[in-house]
This record gives C-alpha cells, sequence and structure tokens, in this order.
C-alpha cells in the first residue's frame, strides 16, 4: 500500500515548473532568461538583477563570460512568477561547453528551445534538442528577433519539422516582421496583441493593446496589408498546420511554438503566460535499485531524494567556496535534514542549503521537488551523487561526453604547484575538463582532455583568476577518443592511438583521426568503442 500523498508537498510541487533554455549561440537566451527576471519584478531593468543589499549583478556571474558577452557555465535562478515557482537553468549556448548543458538538462522538467528568425535551426540547436528527446524532455518553441530581418515564419516551422523530426503548433503567429514587427496574435483566443515600444529599448516591460481579430480598429493600427497577410496566413495554419494538444507535447511529439523579440520585449509576457500553462510540473523519475532492477520515484509521496548535476566553486570569492547543485526530486527538504549520502555510505546534514538568482545567494529553510539547492560542499559531493533519507537506490547516471581535444597543462612557475594542483582538482571535479592517466606515463604527469578548445581557456583563466596560477597548455595532435568495452589487452590499437584511464577507472583510447578510429572499430569487432559513457 502505497503512502497517502501530503497535500503541502503535493501543492507545492505541482506549482513548479523547472526548464532549461537552449539554443545555439547568440539567439538571444540570455537575453530571454533575463526578460523573465524583469517580467517576474526580480530586476528593475533588463540586464541586472537586484541583490539582496539593492546592488546589481548580471546572470552570466564569471568575468570571462561578461567579457565576452557569452554563457560559459549553467546557471540555476530560482523566483516566483504569477503565482508558481519558477527553476530556471540557463545552460552555455556554445558546443565547446555541451557537457555542462547535458548535464543540466538531466535536472531539467522541460526546455525551452530559442530559435533566430533569421537562422532557423543550427547546428548546436539540433544536438541539444536530440539530447531532449533521448530523455524525453518536452520542449516549447520560441522564435526570436522578429524584430529584424528574418526568414519567413512558415518555412521556419517547416524547417523545424524537417531537421528536428517533430511536430511544430504555432500557438500565436507573428504581425509583421523587421520594422513591422508590431505583435502577434494569440491563435486560441483570436485575440490581437499589439505591443508599443518604450524609450527604454527592451529594459522596461512593453505595453500591450488587445484587439480582436475581427476588431475594425485593426485596420487603422497595423495597416491593411499586414492585416491581409495575417489572415491569410492563419488560414493556411488552419488547413495544414499541426494540431495542438498537451498530451502530444508532454509525449514529445509536438513543439509548440511562439514568436517575438527577447531584445524589445514583444510577445515575451504571453510566451511566458503560456509556459506556466503547458510545461509540465516535476514528475515521477526513474531510479536503479541497488538488488537490480528499476522503479519510479514518485515526487510527492516517496521520502527526500536528490541528485547533485553541478558543481561550481569560486563563485563567491570572498569565500572561496565550493557549491554544489542538487535537483530535488521528491519529498520536502528542510534545512539541517540529515541524508544518506549514496557514494560515501554515510549520514551527512545538509546544514547551509541556498537559493540563487546569478551569484547572489540566499538562505533557504524549506525547498519541494523541482527546486534546485545550493549546498556548501567541502570535498562532500561530486558530479551524479545521489542522496535520499533512506537510501536503496542510485539516480539514472549523469552522461559523459567523449573529448575530441587534448593537452597537457603545467604551472609556469614551479613555486606554485600547489595552487595549481589545489585548483585542478577542483576544476575537474567541477567538471570544467576531464582527466586522463596514459598507461605508459607516470601517474603525476596527467592529460586534460576537453570538448571544445574553449574549455582549455577557460580552465587557463580560471587558474590565474582564481587561484593565481599562470599555465602552459601544450596540445596533443589526437581528434577523438572512445570509452573502450572489453578486454585491453586484446585490443589491437594504431600505432599512432594512446590507451589511457579516466576518473573511474575505465579505458578510454585517443585517436589522431577519425579514421584511425573507425579502422580500430572494424579490426576489433570484439570490442565496443563508446562515444558516451
Amino acid at each position: 500500500m502505497s503512502p497517502s500523498p501530503d497535500p503541502e508537498i503535493a501543492r507545492e510541487t505541482a506549482r513548479r515548473r523547472t526548464f532549461a533554455i537552449i539554443s545555439h549561440p547568440d539567439a538571444g537566451k540570455t537575453t530571454l532568461t533575463e526578460k523573465l527576471l524583469l517580467y517576474s519584478g526580480m530586476i528593475r531593468t533588463a540586464g541586472m538583477v537586484k541583490n539582496r543589499k539593492g546592488k546589481l549583478a548580471t546572470s552570466d556571474w564569471m568575468g570571462m563570460e561578461q567579457e565576452r558577452g557569452i554563457s560559459i557555465t549553467s546557471s540555476a535562478m530560482q523566483f516566483p512568477y504569477k503565482g508558481n515557482v519558477i527553476n530556471v537553468l540557463d545552460t552555455p549556448g556554445h558546443q565547446d561547453f555541451s557537457e555542462d548543458t547535458y548535464r543540466t538538462l538531466t535536472a531539467a522538467d522541460s526546455a525551452i528551445m530559442v530559435l533566430d528568425a533569421g537562422k532557423g535551426v543550427e547546428t548546436q540547436t539540433r544536438k541539444l534538442f536530440e539530447v531532449c528527446r533521448l530523455r524525453r524532455i518536452p520542449v516549447l518553441t520560441f522564435i526570436n528577433k522578429l524584430d529584424l530581418p528574418g526568414r519567413d515564419p512558415l518555412d521556419l516551422l517547416a524547417e523545424v519539422e524537417q531537421v528536428l523530426g517533430i511536430h511544430a503548433s504555432p500557438l500565436n503567429w507573428p504581425v509583421g516582421a523587421g520594422r513591422e514587427f508590431a505583435g502577434v496574435i494569440d491563435r486560441r483566443t483570436s485575440e490581437v496583441l499589439l505591443f508599443k515600444k518604450t524609450a527604454a529599448a527592451g529594459a522596461q516591460k512593453a505595453e500591450i493593446e488587445r484587439l480582436h481579430i475581427d476588431d475594425p480598429r485593426l485596420t487603422e493600427r497595423i495597416g491593411a496589408a499586414l492585416l491581409e497577410k495575417a489572415h491569410h496566413d492563419l488560414e493556411l495554419l488552419e488547413v495544414a498546420g499541426n494540431p495542438f494538444s498537451r498530451e502530444a507535447f508532454l509525449r514529445g511529439e509536438v513543439t509548440p511554438a511562439f514568436f517575438g523579440s527577447a531584445l524589445t520585449n514583444f510577445g515575451i509576457e504571453p510566451f511566458y503566460d503560456a509556459f506556466v500553462d503547458l510545461a509540465p510540473a516535476p514528475g515521477a523519475r526513474p531510479v536503479d535499485l541497488e538488488g537490480g532492477g528499476e522503479k519510479l520515484l514518485d515526487p510527492v509521496t516517496e521520502p527526500f531524494s536528490a541528485f547533485v548535476f553541478k558543481i561550481q566553486a569560486n563563485m563567491d570569492k570572498r569565500h572561496r567556496d565550493c557549491l554544489a547543485f542538487m535537483r530535488i526530486c521528491s519529498g520536502r527538504f528542510g534545512r539541517d535534514l540529515v541524508v544518506q549520502h549514496h557514494r560515501l555510505g554515510k549520514q551527512i546534514r545538509l546544514a547551509r542549503p541556498h537559493t540563487m538568482v546569478a551569484q547572489e545567494r540566499a538562505t533557504l529553510d524549506e525547498a519541494y521537488p523541482g527546486d534546485v539547492v545550493g549546498l556548501i560542499s567541502r570535498d562532500t559531493f561530486r558530479i551524479g551523487d545521489t542522496i535520499s533519507l533512506d537510501g536503496g537506490f542510485e539516480h539514472k547516471p549523469l552522461p559523459q561526453f567523449q573529448p575530441e581535444v587534448f593537452a597537457r597543462v603545467s604551472p609556469r612557475e614551479l613555486t606554485k604547484r600547489k595552487s595549481f594542483d589545489k585548483g585542478m582538482d577542483q576544476l575537474i571535479a567541477e567538471g570544467t575538463v576531464q582527466r586522463l592517466w596514459p598507461e605508459n606515463g607516470a601517474l603525476n604527469d596527467p592529460l586534460v582532455a576537453a570538448v571544445g578548445k574553449l574549455q582549455f581557456e577557460v580552465l587557463q583563466y580560471r587558474l590565474s583568476d582564481e587561484y593565481k596560477v599562470e599555465t602552459t597548455i601544450s596540445e596533443l595532435p589526437f581528434e577523438c577518443s572512445a570509452w573502450l568495452e572489453g578486454d585491453p589487452e586484446t585490443f589491437n590499437a594504431p600505432t599512432t592511438a594512446l590507451m589511457t584511464k579516466d576518473a573511474r577507472g575505465r579505458n578510454v583510447v585517443l585517436f589522431t583521426s577519425i579514421w584511425d578510429k573507425q579502422s580500430a572499430a572494424r579490426k576489433n569487432p570484439a570490442h565496443k568503442l563508446l562515444d558516451y559513457a
């Protein structure tokens, strides 16, 4: 007999919306995140986050992010929005940081896919969408930058369907585009939402005028030509468009599409209002049982459990601490809760939990399924750790993907070796890069491996900025790798390949070319070369 649900946990879980925002770089993902903060009342003007002391802080907290204008690390933020509790996971768009994004997606219940109206579906968007598909995460689509010259909306929807293999169903439709972009039509209510540009150029909420599509005043507001085109497009969609149902959306068969401009705030509020109505609350998650097999962990009826999906050091340079990001999967969390740490096999007290907006933290007393909680970690947590009240299971392992660039890294000054080792240990624990030990090399001379070269730049930047250690990176001539499944003693490797072990003791083979890797796979039919583990 299953335990009866706690009404408070059931109510609070139903209010949660925990989602990730995914996109190709420069599609407007971080801008969209900041506009949600604007409309939730968390910030006064777009781009600047209020902290508890009234000062301002950007959502991209790392200095390198601010200098380059890109998101490098996943940022977790929680705030209320119109009766709901929002947990937004703003992920890196750059492909070199895709591992961080993949891990973060394991903590999300849904995703918002941001597309540039001028570029459509780009390379990184396809990769991230595939991860959502594999994890059965429902995806909403926001087609951004309607205020700039772009492609025809019907062409964009057709590309989403052809490239991503999912039905697209627009729930609103743009009125005009580029300089003529005036608003959107809500297809469910036949309301036209006309937006007024503000002098603040997107830093303030956009004013909305709502008119029915048959209102005669529309012609004078937007002109006969734009109104005629809107009617024509809507008729086409009624005949040839995909029907929308929330059930099909939750199954990952259809993506509801919305149009707007994150820069000017046109279409932002109606999109987020629709999002909180459509996106799922936290649901049951599969876990692996200790004795074998699996079960679904109900978020409301099961006792507290969570897993760590991210670790970040030095967000607060004054304290030089390390924060573990924990996604709550079931039950109620309270400060000073004593839980089972499954990997360590012992009980620990969760004494200093935090909720976050960018690098600003506030101590919290309780949290519920779907919430992301920051825990001060002194070598207590690793990425993928499971914690719970009762134990007996493990949350599913977090994905790890094949590194494609490899190097040796060393301090420029030998006197900085201690600080270098400390910094390397911490940044590798975070997943900034992977560490590999060559079979034929000394254990104290490991390699670093990454999905993209920009990760090496981040490694050097953070060692310099946070640990005051200048380093030298020497790249190695390997282009790809694979985890080796099978006996390494009988594996016939190319002479140019390098056998290594990763932090978990698994065999990893480095290849100088894709051709060598494919050739090795053909010559070793009794072995498997895995691209992810």
